[in-house]
């Protein structure tokens, strides 16, 4: 059985127009949800054998949060990017692809490819997918070569507003 752990960039900054989309860094909000999300990814020990993230300022930032707090060695991490405005089919055939050896990928990257590879793997609608939001699959395949619809089971659905507290 192998596993897929989908991740949302952190929340990224409209301040500076001069940038392009790719270049955006993370707001303030960002750096603030940033590293709870990558605490829950370490209480809930997803980690994996490679992390491939979107080159976009925003997941590179993102990415090597969490590489650094899951002590992810730097030749686990691939900079992939077609993960950037990529499809859900794009994201796929790059799953498609990896090794054989790799029992646990982590995606770092953008919506709504990402929502919509979730909702493909799983027969599921999975319609917003908020940034520094965790998906944790479990897939019944051997090879990634196999991945295709319907072989995900969503365990784990994770972000920031889950864990804010209410005022009644």
């Amino acid at each position: 059985m192998k596993k897929l752990t989908l991740v949302r960039h952190a929340k990224s900054s409209w301040k500076h127009p001069e940038l392009t989309d790719f270049e955006r860094p993370l707001n303030k909000r960002g750096k603030r949800d940033l590293p709870a999300m990558v605490e829950r990814l370490a209480n809930h020990q997803l980690i994996p054998d490679t992390l491939l993230s979107s080159g976009a300022t925003r997941a590179i930032l993102t990415t090597k949060a969490i590489s650094s707090r899951l002590a992810i060695p730097q030749h686990h991490i691939l900079e992939i990017p077609e993960l950037y405005e990529s499809c859900a089919e794009t994201l796929l055939l790059v799953l498609q692809n990896m090794s054989e050896s790799y029992k646990h990928i982590m995606l770092v990257g953008h919506s709504p490819g990402l929502e919509r590879l979730a909702s493909l793997l799983c027969q599921q609608s999975i319609t917003k997918f908020p940034t520094a939001a965790v998906i944790h699959l479990h897939l019944s395949i051997k090879n990634w070569h196999e991945l295709a619809d319907g072989c995900a089971t969503l365990t784990l659905f994770d972000y920031p507003k889950k864990h804010q507290h209410t005022h009644e």
